[in-house]
């Protein structure tokens, strides 16, 4: 191993600036230039979901947050520190209230986001806060932050091993899109454009929903499920070990889907009705965003290590026959419902959807054999799903085991068999 040597991060940069800062609402469009803001910024990785957009011509104009490949980007404020590395196809893309780095030549971009997203990173960052209503990460603080680094040689190798499990959990993400993407393919083409099996003998009517197939219903949500709202907490009932798994808004995603990182520990009192268990329905009924992307919007609770507890912020949809759970759950996805439900909330920086509005909600309700042929195409689609996950899961928790070790020096990763070491873990 090489000898680690104190350096400041801004003596090792050629650039340390900040992305735009200003009123944006009215900036963005639906064709452009990508535009990160800090809830793009995860550990590690550039969530595109939620992406917004800017045209050419403001884009120009904001030259000194223009982002190249490579660029490390740090979120300033809300969860400052966490950082991630600009890959090839973000090249030329533009940023909001972000410390933008471009590393120099004895400075490895991904072992620098690495000491960001460390435990170490994240006391560093923590202790250079700046602000008195709202604290954030500023340039300044950046630029002065004392690191303790190898050889750039020695930074590479650590970078590699790095890299191979985020790759490995980055392929398992892949994979688990083009599984959903499948899912909701097929429930659109026999539910939405009704080319389902045997649909050429059977004609359209008329319904409150559009053009359906004859024999087919609509039927409010509360004719067949039933709704069961989360429960309210108090800050103290948030607890770092004990408790119960969280399910809360956090861990709905923009557009659907679960978000396990979003979970909580919760140690309070609940009702049996409001533990959630692998498989359950949930969504929903608040939300934080301008485009209402998560409101009503249905997911899919993941393998958990014991029985969650839903938040008030989301209500668990229960069938009230069991063979009917993913048909459920696909028709609150990947039909209009979310959109349709949601015009009824109130509220102007938070929105609430009452349940009630929920349950009153209308859905498409085709004939039983047809509800059956799709949770049969879904069933193995999903297992899969969750056994791709559970393997992310596992390999996240392998890096967060190595990072402290690998960006102090304490492992020396000439001799680190990262293929054992990956069976292990997901094995």
């Amino acid at each position: 191993m090489s000898e680690w040597r104190d350096v400041v991060l801004g003596d090792l940069c050629e650039r340390v600036t900040v992305g735009h800062v200003g009123r944006m609402s009215d900036r963005y469009v639906d064709d452009g230039v990508p535009f990160l803001r800090s809830q793009n910024i995860k550990p590690f990785v550039i969530d595109r979901n939620g992406m917004l957009r800017v045209d050419e011509d403001f884009h120009r104009k904001l030259a000194k947050s223009r982002l190249a490949a490579g660029d490390v980007v740090v979120v300033r404020t809300g969860y400052p520190g966490t950082a991630a590395v600009v890959p090839s196809d973000l090249d030329g893309s533009n940023c909001a209230d972000l410390v933008v780095i471009t590393p120099g030549e004895d400075l490895n971009p991904h072992l620098l986001a690495a000491v960001f997203n460390s435990s170490w990173g994240r006391s560093a960052v923590g202790g250079h806060l700046v602000g008195a209503a709202q604290q954030h990460f500023n340039i300044g603080s950046a630029k002065m932050l004392r690191l303790r680094l190898p050889s750039r040689h020695e930074q590479d190798q650590i970078a590699v091993v790095l890299c191979a499990l985020h790759d490995l959990i980055e392929n398992n993400r892949r994979r688990v899109e083009v599984l959903e993407e499948m899912a909701r393919a097929i429930y659109r083409e026999w539910f939405v454009h009704f080319r389902y099996p045997g649909h050429e003998d059977v004609p359209l009517v008329d319904s409150p929903l559009g053009p359906i197939p004859d024999g087919w219903q609509i039927r409010r949500l509360d004719e067949f499920a039933s709704l069961v709202r989360g429960r309210s907490y108090r800050k103290h009932e948030l607890v770092d070990v004990g408790g119960r798994p969280f399910v809360n808004l956090k861990c709905m995603m923009r557009g659907g889907g679960f978000r396990r990182d979003g979970l909580k520990r919760y140690d309070g009192k609940f009702t049996e009705a409001q533990l959630v268990n692998h498989g359950d329905v949930v969504l929903a009924v608040t939300d934080l965003t301008q485009g209402r992307e998560i409101l009503a919007r249905a997911t899919l609770v993941p393998r958990l290590p014991e029985p969650g507890v839903i938040s008030l912020d989301v209500a668990r949809i229960v069938p009230d026959e069991p063979a009917d759970r993913l048909w459920l759950f696909a028709v609150l996805r990947w039909s209009d419902f979310a959109d349709r439900v949601k015009e009824f909330a109130n509220g102007s920086t938070v929105l609430h959807l009452s349940p009630d509005h929920v349950a009153a909600g209308q859905v498409l309700w085709p004939p039983g054999d047809l509800r059956a042929s799709l949770a049969a195409a879904l069933d193995a689609a999903l297992a899969l799903v969750d056994e791709l996950l559970d393997g992310s899961d596992q390999l996240t928790g392998l890096r967060d085991l190595l990072l402290p070790k690998l960006v102090t020096g304490q492992i020396d990763v000439s001799h680190l068999d990262l293929d054992a070491l990956t069976e292990a873990a997901v094995g």
